[in-house]
């Protein structure tokens, strides 16, 4: 939702406390702007108190010769002097009506329209001014403090200080508030005082860290009679703001302008400057052959980025349109959002930790951080009933080659004898086709050649070609692959429901558990007869494999296949490794994949939901037994494997956060509701859900441009239909869903575009856990109109 516009340069004015001179120092700022631009626009959000005192109608009484010039207006005006959370409230007491409290959402919005509106009667360069009330943390009508209500509209901000005795503390305060949020502080303006002289301070300290700070006189006393009032106040402002267009106040406005032009321009030439020096992960870049195709986030909020569009779209070079709008981050920002961009809890858990410890050496030490993250994960989450250790590291790739170095040592040591270290080194791993465990080189080995792998790749082991879930036509079907289906009598299985699918303790005797589980037998005794490598461990991306293509492996498959791994003689079970990095901590709309599956594994592996996005930490859980083949009185037994971040108490702690917010997210009315709307009438509560509408579901798997969809919790998975085949090579999902990028019209509200990618002919899109149903709604709506529009 922020703007940004070339002909109009906006500033939101904060201040460090209540009566700090807020309305005075803006009046001065409209009166010189009025002087100087064809039109100045002043917008008060919200007003409390007498009509008579608003700030508006001093604005208005203060604008001097260029009245004409001038437009004010005020969205919320109560008549109690209080601070807007509770004046609502009693005004519609006082009123006997029922008056409706705006969300944060409305209250933003309307913001937002009110901005674009002047934005467009702005012809030529102009100014605006939004006065907030109070202090930076006092409630909005909702009950949200100022500072996060209006953080989503990311306005350029003013900081008027407090020059009052404490005025020094309450300034860095709010100050530091507000570069918390991301907040552009463009100056920090406050009234000179000649025996607190906070000023002369201030200006030293903010100059330091790049900040801009301006000291005026401060204003008359204000005199009982509204005649002499109105006098001597209006000699202040013709002193403060002279006709001379000279002076203090002239030269914050100069200053203003600079910050707006330079950072148009800086947006402007970073889709050069990227290309000239960045190289991109995934990306070809001889298909990047114009800056267009550069996306440039200049913030983020919630479930959305606010893009930078002056390169991208012709219509952005109207001076009335903004320069930015807003685009769904319909990938989770590569499946690590879980509450939000720049979600202020989160900051602050970070804040804290990085201001209680920095970093710390872990080996041998601990802090509550890492403690309270490690109880948590073992005693409680994913790890409750099976793990005794949590191992920590710097993310998904690497917590996995820690997890395989926990399997292959523990096989290793329970054979009889333990195998010496020749052999070791040609354990190979059991596994899946499609499966994907990181970048680093001993995840990519734990899979068979890829798109992903390298020249220094060295596969060791097998892997199944799984069998998969999908809806088509409306219908849930269990895809075999061919060395399954030329078993089964007729190659296809159709269930009634996802929750049928899902229940896998009810499939566990049916006739397709005893076809997976003879398969499954015969393949692994051909293995164990052949000269492939000792199988050493089972690793499994549960329930969907993600980057080979969001493959929903039947369930069914992978319980037999746990299972079977564990039936033999104990020196030849294989440790079983959960990939939870993607699919875990309700990403899937459950906490992990083992109480479904109804098997536990021996290591899992956590990351990316883990820290809600904001940081990079993995955590590797692991059984007694596991553990137990590491202990002994020789250094060299041990675990020797370690990150310089690890266990960063900065991670942990904004893990903790994470956690915490998680746990009242998924047992919120909302999450309840939504899942059960995907209930059916024999259950009680489904085995699974989605955030996705299930009419919606059912309705895209039937579009002619669409092959099959598949959704759980969060995730939404569509094949399109590309006659050229299928995997990572096509572009089909791509140049279907081509028209979503771009907002129809950014300058209308709740228009936006979105920002996907795409494996191959597959389409996928991911949701926070707390993306409000309405936004979910929306972004249904997008998809379905580009999938309709391609197939007809």
């Amino acid at each position: 939702m922020s703007l940004l516009y070339k002909n109009l340069r906006v500033h939101q004015v904060f201040g460090a406390n209540t009566d700090v001179g807020k309305t005075l120092l803006t009046s001065a700022l409209v009166r010189a702007s009025a002087s100087i631009c064809e039109r100045v626009y002043y917008l008060k959000p919200v007003s409390t108190g007498r009509i008579e005192e608003a700030d508006d109608e001093h604005i208005k009484r203060y604008i001097g010769v260029n009245a004409e010039r001038l437009r004010a207006s005020c969205l919320y005006r109560f008549s109690e002097p209080l601070s807007p959370h509770l004046a609502v409230k009693l005004e519609a007491e006082k009123t006997k009506t029922e008056i409706a409290i705006p969300s944060d959402e409305t209250f933003t919005q309307a913001l937002a329209s009110n901005i674009r509106r002047s934005a467009s009667t702005a012809k030529t360069y102009s100014h605006m001014y939004v006065e907030t009330a109070g202090g930076i943390h006092s409630p909005t009508l909702s009950g949200t403090t100022q500072v996060d209500s209006y953080r989503p509209l990311f306005l350029p901000t003013i900081l008027i200080g407090d020059s009052r005795l404490g005025g020094i503390s309450s300034t860095i305060s709010a100050y530091e508030s507000l570069m918390l949020r991301g907040y552009i502080v463009d100056s920090i303006l406050l009234f000179k005082d000649e025996y607190y002289r906070n000023g002369e301070y201030l200006a030293p300290y903010f100059a330091e860290r790049g900040g801009h700070v301006m000291t005026f006189d401060p204003p008359p006393p204000r005199l009982p009679d509204p005649a002499e009032n109105f006098e001597v106040t209006e000699k202040y402002y013709q002193d403060l703001v002279p006709l001379s267009k000279e002076g203090d106040v002239f030269n914050v406005l100069t200053h203003l302008d600079n910050c707006h032009f330079q950072r148009i321009q800086q947006l402007d030439t970073m889709p050069r400057r990227t290309l000239d020096t960045i190289w991109w992960p995934f990306v070809q870049h001889g298909h990047f052959k114009s800056e267009q195709g550069v996306n440039v986030i200049d913030s983020a909020w919630g479930d959305f980025f606010s893009v930078y569009n002056s390169h991208r779209r012709p219509d952005s070079a109207q001076p009335t349109n903004s320069l930015l709008e807003p685009q769904f981050d319909g990938s989770a920002s590569w499946w690590t959002q879980a509450l939000g961009h720049a979600n202020p809890a989160l900051t602050m858990a970070a804040a804290r930790a990085a201001g209680r410890y920095g970093h710390v050496m872990f080996p041998g030490a601990t802090h509550l951080p890492a403690l309270n993250l490690a109880e948590r994960l073992v005693k409680h989450g994913p790890g409750k009933g099976w793990a005794s250790r949590a191992f920590f590291s710097d993310d998904g790739s690497t917590g996995m080659e820690i997890a395989l170095k926990m399997a292959l040592r523990t096989f290793a040591v329970k054979q009889s004898p333990p195998l010496d270290m020749a052999n070791r080194k040609q354990l190979g791993v059991l596994g899946l086709k499609g499966s994907y465990h990181g970048d680093t080189i001993g995840a990519m080995d734990a899979c068979e050649e890829g798109v992903y792998t390298c020249e220094w790749h060295n596969a060791k082991g097998y892997w199944f070609d799984p069998p998969y879930i999908s809806i088509r036509k409306g219908v849930v079907h269990v895809t075999l692959p061919q060395s399954i289906a030329a078993e089964h009598p007729t190659g296809e299985i159709v269930l009634d429901s996802l929750s049928k699918a899902y229940a896998v303790n009810q499939r566990i005797d049916s006739p397709l558990a005893s076809l997976y589980r003879d398969y499954i037998r015969r393949t692994l005794d051909r293995l164990e007869a052949s000269e492939q490598p000792a199988l050493a461990a089972l690793i499994l991306e549960p329930l969907v494999m993600g980057a080979g293509g969001m493959i929903f492996v039947d369930p069914l498959f992978q319980r037999i296949l746990v299972d079977t791994v564990r039936e033999g003689e104990l020196s030849k079970t294989l440790p079983v490794i959960f990939d939870e990095v993607f699919v875990g901590l309700y990403r899937l709309g459950i906490e992990t994949c083992g109480p479904l599956l109804g098997v536990n594994p021996d290591i899992s592996v956590h990351a990316k939901v883990l820290t809600g996005g904001l940081l990079p930490l993995a955590i590797t859980l692991a059984s007694d037994e596991i553990f137990q083949a590491f202990l002994s009185d020789n250094k060299t037994d041990a675990l020797l494997h370690g990150h310089s971040y690890t266990a960063y108490p900065v991670g942990c702690e904004v893990a903790n956060e994470t956690l915490k917010i998680l746990e009242k997210v998924t047992n919120s009315e909302q999450w309840q509701s939504v899942k059960q709307k995907w209930a059916t009438p024999e259950d009680r509560e489904p085995a699974v859900f989605s955030l996705w509408d299930q009419g919606f579901v059912q309705a895209t798997s039937q579009l002619a441009s669409v092959k099959e969809v598949m959704t759980l919790g969060t995730l939404l998975a569509i094949k399109t239909q590309d006659d050229a085949g299928e995997g990572y090579r096509s572009n089909s999902a791509q140049q279907l869903l081509q028209p979503m990028i771009a907002a129809a019209t950014h300058e209308l509200p709740n228009a936006f575009g979105m920002h996907f990618r795409t494996l191959g002919n597959v389409a996928y899109f991911i949701t926070s856990l707390n993306t409000p149903p309405e936004t979910v709604r929306m972004v249904e709506d997008k998809i379905w109109s580009a999938l309709s529009k391609a197939g007809s």
